[in-house]
């Protein structure tokens, strides 16, 4: 059964002007507007270019572009017969309905009852409010108030293209009976089959869907993949709406070469926030061991997943998340996720306009194959507390104070605690000339306690065990100078800007490092107060940080790059270690240049060059060229920075990473991704690839169009994780608009 187009009766009707009920209609009104009301005092308003009235039998009879109204409802036909003796309206001739929804309902013929609502009709299509249509042979309105459709179909697609031409469906669901009940919004199949393309593909019995498409509790379809690991994986399950603030979701894995799995989730909206619970389950085989010749055993294994945020005031909230699994290679295996560590938090905020408090917890399991999870640490508590005080001197600028704790417990490793409190004044003036000038003051206070330090392996993290304290005192001038002028067809801005930064000695070594171990000179940190990351070190002497930042605009198009060093009074090679770029009295050159065009083209570089012989130390590339259907992203990162061995966090990657996407056949697309490790032995001596080892690949294709998607895509993984086998993957996918599939 075809959907028909509507489009031609969608044009707005002009408002009747609507005069007194007359007792007797004229036996003829042309071109006339009336009142009238039915026999249960319904008022209906109504205009037609002809007007019948047949006092013996008491039938009126409109013609032409007939228009009836009675409250939020509305009727257009060619004709219409009102029998007031037996209540009954008859319409014909391009019919189009309107009901209290909103929703439109087109046929050659419907019959109307007194209360104005529609009764049976003939080969009708209804145009859903929220989105969707209802195309039926035959349909009468039952006494619920619900519509009963014989020989129906329904979709959610639209039956002209953007161009306004016609065009046939990708999907549709047809039924031998059809139950619509605009009250609740469902509508109801029996005898429903799946049909893709015309082609009939799936019985889907029980099948009820929402015309807004929302959640409706029911069976889910289907999904399909084949894997290395787990062989031929069939995912099903059921979607239960327990109610408009909470739902289930239940599911069932079965593989042809793993024990059968479950899956579960909650979702809960409440008055002050929202949660999710999350779990896996099943019992299979895993790697114990990851020797020449692992052995294996079978456990239950799992995977926990919960968060949530609660909002109990403007200022006061609280945030948690929870990631537990029962082993380092059950979410690879069974590809739910890749990541190398699982963090759980929970943090109580408070946050107005000038403070800001936090206390929160961490906890870390690892995912990665040889770390001692007694390594890895737990920070609790973590407390943070901030207050800004605006123009606290009467000579402007703004004043920060920072109050800070942090505890590291860890079963086989180092332990650290660690307070300090700042405050921290910063103003900025703009001279006659147009120079930015910020003036910036720094006093800081430390104390910490450690234990078991000799565990630490990497000898400058370790710092002295027991109580230590330290002074930090910064002072910093800071000076930009904008220039702005016209410049190859459009407007450029070149700025120059010196920094002095000035911290006498501080006892670095003294402390542990706990959070400022991957540092590096990059775009982002050179202008910074202290180029370390967190605050357990702190970079101390005297330097002064020169560059630029240079901008082009011009019509669709944006260029800007930045350029900068820096020059210390003295070395520092304790703290500042070769390699990292600021180690001896002159730093290495670091830069970002990027390039935009409107939507179609993004590029960005950062890059370091040696001081020395301008040799790459850092080259990063990110691209993106295309539109959102057709596009290519390429990404590559180099870090050539010949640091010693044994500084763990700083050692040398190579890395290469592609994707894109090509459109054909106006809803067709191939896409493909990639990730490469380019890392060789003379970067890093742990490596014994040759300089390109392929990680991950994927190839795909896929149709999408207003309401469908779907495709097939093949990835290969080239490293076996324990049980997480590499291999080839396949998986079949499609999503369905107001179906909710996938």
């Amino acid at each position: 059964m075809a959907f028909g187009n509507p489009q031609s009766a969608m044009a707005q009707d002009t408002a009747p002007a609507v005069i007194a009920q007359n007792d007797e209609p004229a036996q003829e009104l042309n071109g006339a507007a009336n009142s009238a009301a039915t026999a249960s005092g319904r008022q209906i308003d109504f205009e037609a270019n002809t007007l019948d009235y047949d006092s013996e039998n008491d039938v009126i009879t409109a013609g032409g572009t007939v228009v009836l109204r009675s409250e939020d409802r509305s009727l257009r036909a060619s004709q219409v017969v009102w029998n007031r003796k037996t209540g009954s309206i008859i319409a014909t001739g391009d019919v189009r309905f309107v009901d209290q929804d909103g929703s439109q309902i087109f046929t050659d013929q419907i019959e109307l009852t007194d209360e104005f609502e529609a009764g049976a009709m003939q080969e009708l299509l209804i145009a859903l409010r929220e989105g969707g249509r209802l195309a039926a042979r035959g349909g009468a309105r039952q006494e619920d108030g619900s519509v009963l459709l014989t020989t129906a179909a329904y979709s959610a697609c639209a039956v002209v293209d953007p161009d306004g031409c016609s065009k046939n469906p990708s999907w549709r669901i047809t039924a031998d009976r059809v139950t619509y009940d605009p009250r609740d919004g469902q509508i109801r199949f029996s005898g429903a089959f799946l049909e893709l393309f015309g082609a009939r593909l799936l019985p889907l019995p029980g099948l009820t869907v929402r015309t807004d498409g929302s959640a409706v509790s029911g069976v889910l379809i289907p999904d399909l993949r084949v894997s290395q690991s787990n062989g031929v994986e069939i995912e099903g399950g059921y979607y239960w709406r327990v109610g408009e603030n909470r739902d289930l979701t239940a599911r069932a894995y079965v593989f042809s070469e793993a024990p059968p799995m479950v899956s579960g989730q909650w979702r809960h909206l409440t008055e002050n926030g929202a949660y999710q619970v999350t779990g896996y389950a099943t019992a299979s085989s895993r790697i114990s061991g990851f020797g020449v010749t692992p052995t294996t055993e079978r456990d239950p294994r799992g995977y926990l997943f919960a968060n949530g945020k609660f909002q109990f005031d403007p200022k006061w909230s609280v945030t948690g998340s929870i990631r537990l699994a029962s082993d380092r290679t059950f979410l690879r295996r069974y590809d739910i996720s890749r990541d190398d560590r699982l963090r759980s938090t929970i943090n109580v905020e408070r946050i107005s306009s000038t403070s800001y408090l936090s206390i929160a917890g961490w906890a870390t399991q690892t995912m990665r194959i040889g770390t001692p999870q007694g390594e890895v640490p737990l920070a609790l508590p973590v407390v943070d507390y901030r207050k800004r005080f605006d123009n606290p001197t009467g000579i402007g600028g703004t004043l920060n104070l920072q109050a800070n704790t942090l505890a590291i417990i860890r079963n086989d490793g180092q332990d650290t605690q660690r307070a300090f409190g700042s405050a921290q004044w910063n103003i900025s003036k703009l001279t006659n000339l147009g120079q930015i000038v910020t003036l910036t003051g720094l006093v800081r206070g430390d104390v910490y306690h450690s234990g078991d330090n000799g565990l630490t392996a990497t000898a400058i993290y370790r710092g002295n065990p027991g109580w230590e304290a330290r002074a930090i005192a910064v002072g910093a001038v800071d000076m930009q100078w904008p220039f702005v002028g016209n410049a190859f067809g459009g407007t450029q801005v070149f700025t120059p800007r010196v920094q002095l930064v000035a911290t006498p000695p501080i006892r670095n070594l003294a402390v542990p490092n706990e959070d400022s171990r991957a540092i590096d000179l990059e775009d982002s940190n050179l202008f910074a107060l202290n180029r370390f990351p967190g605050y357990d070190r702190f970079e101390d002497g005297i330097r002064v940080t020169y560059g630029f930042d240079w901008e082009l605009q011009r019509p669709s198009w944006r260029l800007k790059t930045s350029l900068g060093q820096s020059y210390r009074l003295e070395k520092d090679q304790t703290v500042l270690i070769d390699g990292t770029g600021i180690s001896e009295r002159v730093s290495d050159f670091v830069g970002r240049t990027e390039l935009r065009f409107k939507d179609m083209v993004s590029l960005t570089h950062r890059y370091r060059l040696d001081k020395d012989n301008f040799a790459i130390r850092r080259n990063e590339f990110d691209a993106t060229i295309g539109d959102k259907r057709t596009y290519a992203e390429i990404g590559y990162l180099r870090l050539n920075r010949d640091i010693a061995a044994g500084i763990e966090d700083l050692q040398d990657r190579e890395e290469l990473r592609v994707a894109g996407r090509v459109a054909f056949a106006k809803y067709w697309s191939v896409f493909g991704s990639g990730v490469f490790n380019l890392t060789d032995f003379n970067e890093d001596p742990s490596f014994t690839s040759d300089g390109f080892e392929p990680i991950r690949t994927r190839l795909g294709f896929a149709y999408r169009d207003d309401c469908l998607e779907l495709g097939l895509t093949w990835r290969r993984d080239y490293s076996d994780t324990g049980d997480a086998q590499r291999g080839n993957t396949f998986q079949l996918f499609f999503s369905l608009r107001n179906l909710g599939f996938r």
